[in-house]
């Protein structure tokens, strides 16, 4: 694909939660939609190794514009208790990598999507629209953020 299509996005996230708490919140993504309302389903495909490397899972995404993204996410590094890593097939198509650090209370989440948009009128519109689309995933993101800090009973800043 074009570079009009590929996007690097980076969201950090604080977490008023320890950083074993936030590992196991982000390593049970089948978990996710009880607690990030832009994540509309996940399906286990495969299973991985013992750190979940390899494991496959199909993802669909409510986005904050009218539209559904679904793609197979494969872990690809797993890093205990500091990095997962996967990568993207589908309406998108890229590399996905959480990062934790921090000790104590205090949890700090690094997630960095560098991904090209599959979809035709993604690709097209992509140039035009890049600011709308940052937006997008920076709002799901905040959603997400949002609904780990519930779940795991602290506060963001």
């Amino acid at each position: 694909m074009s570079a009009a299509g590929k996007f690097h996005l980076i969201t950090d996230w604080r977490i008023d939660a320890p950083r074993e708490a936030v590992w196991r919140a982000l390593m049970t993504p089948e978990e996710w939609p009880q607690w990030w309302r832009a994540v509309a389903s996940v399906e286990h495909i495969g299973d991985g190794d013992g750190n979940g490397v390899g494991a496959v899972r199909r993802m669909t995404w409510r986005t904050a514009l009218p539209y559904r993204l679904t793609f197979t996410m494969r872990m690809t590094r797993v890093e205990p208790m500091s990095l997962i890593e996967g990568r993207a097939e589908g309406e998108l198509a890229g590399i996905g990598r959480w990062t934790l650090s921090g000790d104590g209370a205090r949890t700090n989440v690094r997630y960095e999507w560098i991904v090209d948009v599959a979809k035709p009128w993604q690709r097209l519109l992509a140039p035009l629209l890049r600011p709308v689309f940052t937006w997008n995933h920076n709002k799901v993101m905040q959603w997400g953020q949002e609904g780990l800090a519930r779940k795991l009973g602290g506060g963001r800043s």
